[in-house]
Order: C-alpha cells, then sequence, then structure tokens
C-alpha cells in the first residue's frame, strides 16, 4: 500500500499556500481505537473475490480487485469477476448507479449500530459519506446523487452524526476528496498509475470537492476529516476553495480537530496505514486501518477464513498502540444496515477484552522500546498507572521481565498480584494467573 504523505502536490514556489499548523490533538492520541464504517450503493451487490492468501497478480489487482467497495469500478472492466456477476444477477441494462433506486436501508438503526461500535471499544466513529462512487450518504445540496432523494430517502449521515454524539463517542468523516467517478467520465482504473491519472484535476470539480467538505464541517463539525486518495490539483493553489483554504476554515470551526495524511500536500495530520505492519515505534502519529476481512465495504463471498477472530484483533490493537499509532479498524454492514454476525462475534470479543484491559490502552504512550527480540511475546505501553506488559501469549504460564520492570508491586488485570521468581540468571519471571492464560492478552502492570 502506498504511503500517502509523500504525495506533496504541485511546486508553487513562493506562491505556495498557506497551511494550517498545529499537532495532533491529545484527545486522538488518548482515543487509540476508532471504527471505520463503509457503506454505499456497493453493498448492494456486496461482492468482490475472496482473495487466497497471497492475494493475486500486479496486473489483476484492479480488474480482481478485493475491496467490494471499489465494485463500482470493477464492473466496468470488461471481463472482470465483478462485470460477468453483475450481468448474469442484474442483467446487461441496468448499471451500477441505477442500483440506487433499490437500496432499502430500512433496517438501520443508527442508535443500535453506533452502540456496537462504542461497546466494541470505539472512542471515535467515521462513515463513509462519499465513496468513490460519488454517491452521498447526507442530505447534500450538491447532487440528487444522495440517499435523501433516492434509494434509503435518508440522511444517513446525519443519522450516524447524532446517534454518535448521544453514545459520547467522537465523529468524524470519510470523504473521497480527488475520485467521484459520477461525475467524471474516465476508463476504469485498472492500475496505480491510473488511480492518478483518471481523475477530475479541473476549477469546477475542485470547488464542487470543497463545496461538499464545507457542507460537512458545517453541519456536523467533524472531530476528524478522513480524506481519500488526494485532492484534486486543480484546488492546491491559494485560491478560496483550494485544500489550504478549506481546511483553515474547518480548524477556525473545530479548533480540537484533526485531519488525516491523504490530500497530497505538504501538509498532514496523522500518518495513515492501511493493512500494513509497522515494525518499530514510530515518531508521528500514525492510524493503522483495514477491514475485519479483506474488503472495506461488505463482502459477502468471504466467510471466517478471511476475517480476523477476536483474539487477532486484539494483539493487533496491541501491537499498534505500542508503536505509537491508533487502530481505525472497519466494519461493512449489509445495504439493508446491518452489522454482518461474523463481523458482530469479532467486535463483542474485542469489547469484551476491552471492559477488563482498556486502561491499559486508552490514553497510553509508547515505553522505550515496544517489545523484546527474545522471549515470550509482549507489547509495552505506559500510562500514569506504570508500564503495561501486554502478555500476547498467555497459555505459555509465564513472562519474564528485563531488569527495569521488576518490581514487586506488579498486578495483572484481574487484580491478583504479580508472583515473582528468578531464574539461574537472575532474570524475573512472572506467572501469569491460572485464569487468565486463556484470554487472548494478559495485562501486568508495573508501577513505577
Amino acid at each position: 500500500m502506498m504511503n500517502f504523505e509523500k504525495r506533496t502536490g504541485p511546486d508553487f514556489g513562493s506562491a505556495a499556500p498557506t497551511y494550517p499548523t498545529g499537532d495532533v490533538p491529545e484527545w486522538y492520541r488518548d482515543a487509540k481505537l476508532g471504527f471505520f464504517v463503509h457503506w454505499g450503493l456497493y453493498s448492494m451487490p456486496a461482492w468482490a473475490v475472496a482473495h487466497p492468501e497471497g492475494g493475486v497478480p500486479t496486473e489483476d489487482a484492479y480488474a480482481w480487485h478485493q475491496y467490494a467497495e471499489w465494485y463500482g469500478n470493477t464492473v466496468r472492466i470488461a471481463g472482470s469477476p465483478s462485470w460477468r456477476r453483475h450481468q448474469e444477477l442484474y442483467g446487461a441494462g441496468r448499471s451500477y448507479e441505477d442500483l440506487a433506486e433499490l437500496w432499502d436501508a430500512s433496517a438501520f438503526d443508527a442508535d443500535a449500530f453506533v452502540g456496537e461500535l462504542v461497546g466494541a471499544g470505539a472512542r471515535y466513529v467515521v462513515p463513509t459519506t462519499k465513496h468513490h462512487e460519488g454517491f452521498c450518504l447526507w442530505d447534500t445540496a450538491t447532487t440528487t446523487f444522495n440517499s435523501a432523494t433516492r434509494g434509503p430517502r435518508r440522511d444517513l449521515i446525519g443519522e450516524f452524526h447524532d446517534a454518535t454524539r448521544r453514545a459520547g463517542a467522537r465523529f468524524g468523516v470519510y470523504y473521497s476528496g480527488a475520485l467521484d467517478w459520477h461525475v467524471s467520465d474516465f476508463p476504469p482504473i485498472e492500475s496505480d498509475t491510473d488511480l492518478f491519472r483518471h481523475r477530475r484535476n479541473d476549477e469546477a470539480f475542485s470547488r464542487y470537492s470543497a463545496q461538499q467538505l464545507e457542507e460537512l464541517v458545517e453541519r456536523f463539525a467533524p472531530d476528524l476529516l478522513w480524506n481519500d486518495i488526494d485532492w484534486p490539483d486543480g484546488g492546491k493553489g491559494s485560491d478560496e476553495f483550494a485544500v489550504a483554504a478549506v481546511l483553515s476554515r474547518y480548524f477556525s470551526r473545530v479548533p480540537d480537530g484533526v485531519v488525516n495524511d491523504r490530500w497530497g500536500v505538504p501538509y498532514h495530520g496523522f500518518l495513515t496505514r492501511e493493512y500494513t505492519n509497522i515494525d518499530e515505534i514510530q515518531s508521528e502519529v500514525w492510524e493503522s486501518t483495514r477491514g475485519l476481512g479483506f474488503s472495506f465495504g461488505y463482502n459477502q463471498a468471504e466467510d471466517d477464513s478471511h476475517t480476523l477472530s477476536g483474539p487477532d484483533l486484539i494483539r493487533m490493537l496491541v501491537d499498534v498502540v505500542s508503536k505509537n499509532g491508533n487502530l481505525l479498524i472497519n466494519v461493512g454492514p449489509t445495504a439493508s444496515g446491518e452489522i454482518p454476525e461474523l463481523q458482530r462475534v469479532t467486535m463483542r470479543a474485542l469489547g469484551a477484552w476491552m471492559k477488563t484491559n482498556g486502561g491499559a490502552v486508552y490514553g497510553t504512550r509508547p515505553w522505550v522500546r515496544f517489545g523484546e527480540q527474545a522471549g515470550e511475546p509482549r507489547r509495552y505501553v505506559q500510562s500514569d498507572a506504570g508500564i503495561h506488559v501486554h502478555a500476547l501469549d498467555p497459555r505459555a504460564g509465564e513472562i519474564r521481565l528485563p531488569a527495569e520492570l521488576a518490581a514487586s508491586r506488579a498486578r495483572w488485570a484481574d487484580g491478583s498480584a504479580a508472583s515473582f521468581s528468578a531464574d539461574s540468571s537472575g532474570v524475573e519471571a512472572v506467572a501469569i494467573p491460572d485464569g487468565l492464560r486463556t484470554e487472548p492478552v494478559a495485562v501486568l502492570t508495573v508501577p513505577r
């Protein structure tokens, strides 16, 4: 996956725009866990090739795209699996955009939905307001291609926003800044090069994108702006509709807001890493994002072999947090607005673990190192309470601690005092209580 902070846009020289300044806010660093929600027209077919381990050859990556939310592109690649399936299900005369009239979201209960996310431990929620297909999920004045006038006949983002605020979580918005297939007339994207070649960069489209994003800011004052795949080049200058000015107005409206790095300009807030493992503690705040499966949008072709288990998700969260990151994990609802049971099971496992161990995740910061090169697998983080040692394999029965963490007052998350013993070399070993050995991760807190 590409790193977007390396894209910095046209060189304006001395006429370069002035970007906002400011650090990533503490609320975001403390939150640690957010939930993406990818929901759109693509949730109607809800299908992509379920990739085998190792994926597919690079030359087939777009025709056999693993992301169901890219259906609107893959269906236009003649001969692709999505193209063939679309003909079988809907007939050659029904376009992808025609699905807007068939979309029924009547099962969507925003409070119940957001309740599941917050119950799983989410401190912020980021629904897709408009993906690359161009279908807007709020009641926008910019286009009739939206959920308030077609399909669901509901302002879905308004419902998400209100439910998230009621639940006491932070609210963010995902927005596709530079890709909008509804108002474009390009061939389908079939390579990473096409990703930046087959898109509009003209002033009219730049104004369109800015107007939509500012509608979202004005209506919802989102705590987080999550832009995707760049911004139109025609909107990267010093104009009042350009991204520098849009972001300045956003921070005036939401002073403690935060943005990501996918704008294609020299300014970014936190870094994003998509389906990517990070090896070390990062100096900059970053966010790991991925689906519970291999897709963000719901893919009915996936089963439990493609989906993270609860223990896998818990260990992923701990690993990301130990390296100065947040985890933005994605749920992909069905078209009707329900969380698939396969995803719900994993989410609830995470929520159950976080109820007991959240104090060793929320509000923490990296320690001097994230783990050890040898010995029992573990991750370290620190907070005012001390150093939290996350034992990733509690079945081992014990964990040997480095000298700087040996402390007789250490306690496990179940409240039991640590029982220390020293091996022949003098290394302190701590026995993991029997009741914690079946947990995905057992947490020991060593006071300072």
